[in-house]
C-alpha cells in the first residue's frame, strides 16, 4: 500500500500516524479551529457584549420594575438603541423593545420608560 506524505492542516509539518489524521498535535489542531471560527465568533462576542451592556443599563435605572428615564442619560451610559432581543407590541399600538428581560418605550424625542418583563 503505497504511503503518500500529508501535511499537518496548520502549520505544514508531516504528520506521522493514523491514516486519517489532519494535524500533528492539539496545538495546531486548536490553532486551526480557532482561526476558522474567529471572525464570525468576534461578531458574535460583539453583539453579545452590547445587548449585555444595554440590560445592565437598563436595570441599574430601573430598580423598581417601572421607570421613566431621560435619552441622553443612557446615551451617556453607553445604551445602544440598535440592538435589543426582542419587540413587543400591545394592544394600543406602543413598541417596547427588550433587552433580555428589560424593556423600554420611546415616550417622545426625550423620555424612555423602563419596565421589567414579569416571570412567564
Amino acid at each position: 500500500m503505497p504511503t503518500t506524505e500529508r501535511q499537518c492542516l496548520d502549520c505544514g509539518e508531516t504528520i506521522h500516524g493514523r491514516a486519517d489524521k489532519k494535524f500533528c498535535n492539539d496545538q495546531c489542531r486548536s490553532n486551526f479551529n480557532n482561526q476558522l471560527n474567529s471572525d464570525s465568533h468576534n461578531l458574535v462576542r460583539n453583539i453579545n457584549n452590547i445587548l449585555r451592556r444595554n440590560r445592565r443599563i437598563l436595570q441599574q435605572l430601573n430598580p423598581t420594575g417601572k421607570t421613566k428615564t431621560s435619552r441622553k442619560k443612557l446615551d451617556t451610559l453607553g445604551f445602544n438603541f440598535n440592538y435589543f432581543t426582542g419587540i413587543y407590541q400591545t394592544k394600543a399600538g406602543n413598541t417596547y423593545n427588550f433587552c433580555y428581560d428589560y424593556g423600554y418605550l420611546i415616550l417622545s424625542e426625550e423620555e424612555i420608560l423602563i419596565v421589567k418583563r414579569e416571570n412567564q
